[in-house]
């Protein structure tokens, strides 16, 4: 799977950002980051997330490690620019649908500018075209937004050791994909799932919690838990994370970039 990651990157030539840190303002964030990179063993990390739910869990994954250090976190692709600029991580964690624009398109772009930066895209895109694409874009990590927060921390020191962690459900699909390229794929029938059964998982997709669900839908709690159940039930399924990807393989979900539900 590395060396699979290797042949897909490409890192084309982009604006620096240099001119962000000009004068008194440059010296000093070298100053800094001299002084930070000399602490053996602590590696600075930038989260970039436009979900608060999801930010604030991936932040305090980061935070808990002794060997990590959270340097930023980002709701969008205009605030990760000038954190990165300003902070220079050795890794960022960033999301795909960002609200200003392509996850992917900003790998490529930071990546240009710091080549030895690594990049863990967390996402809940699992298809082939998002994959692929950000591992061409110079992703180093790809985990479903499932991922607990000790899979996180631990994915992350593997980047630093030279892997390639990546959710075995994206790993699964890919190695598939690969080993029958020229047999056409029968086309499998979508699951059956009832109009309240895809407004659940809609927003399970985009990270709310249950209560956070049963209060956007009018509904219990316990109501909102019966329905996943059916969901992961009829897509075969036992986690979040393999509901919303097995949903996007189908077709019953598309839309992730709508606001936080009334």
């Amino acid at each position: 799977m590395r060396s699979l990651l290797r042949a897909c990157r490409s890192r084309p030539c982009v604006v620096s950002y240099v001119d962000v840190l000009d004068g008194r303002n440059q010296n000093s964030c070298r100053r800094d980051l001299a002084e930070d990179e000399s602490v053996a063993g602590i590696n600075r990390v930038l989260v970039v997330e436009d979900e608060a739910q999801t930010r604030e869990r991936l932040a305090r994954a980061v935070s808990a490690d002794a060997n990590l250090e959270l340097c930023g976190t980002a709701a969008n692709c205009a605030d990760a620019r000038l954190l990165f600029a300003e902070q220079r991580p050795q890794a960022v964690l960033i999301d795909l649908g960002l609200p200003d624009g392509d996850g992917a398109a900003l790998i490529r772009e930071l990546a240009a500018v710091a080549p030895e930066t690594l990049f863990m895209v967390i996402t809940v895109f699992g298809d082939e075209t998002h994959v692929v694409e950000a591992i061409k874009a110079g992703a180093s990590s790809y985990l479903l937004k499932d991922a607990s927060a000790l899979r996180v921390a631990r994915a992350i020191h593997e980047m630093f050791d030279g892997g390639s962690p990546i959710s075995p459900a994206v790993a699964r699909h890919l190695l598939q994909r690969m080993q029958t390229p020229s047999e056409p794929k029968r086309a499998e029938p979508a699951a059956q799932l009832s109009a309240r059964e895809r407004d659940v998982l809609l927003l399970v997709a985009k990270g709310y919690a249950y209560l956070e669900i049963s209060e956007a839908l009018d509904v219990s709690v316990n109501t909102v838990g019966s329905h996943v159940k059916q969901i992961y039930r009829k897509l075969a399924v036992s986690s979040r994370g393999e509901a919303v990807y097995e949903a996007v393989q189908q077709g019953l979900i598309s839309d992730l970039s709508s606001g936080r539900p009334h």
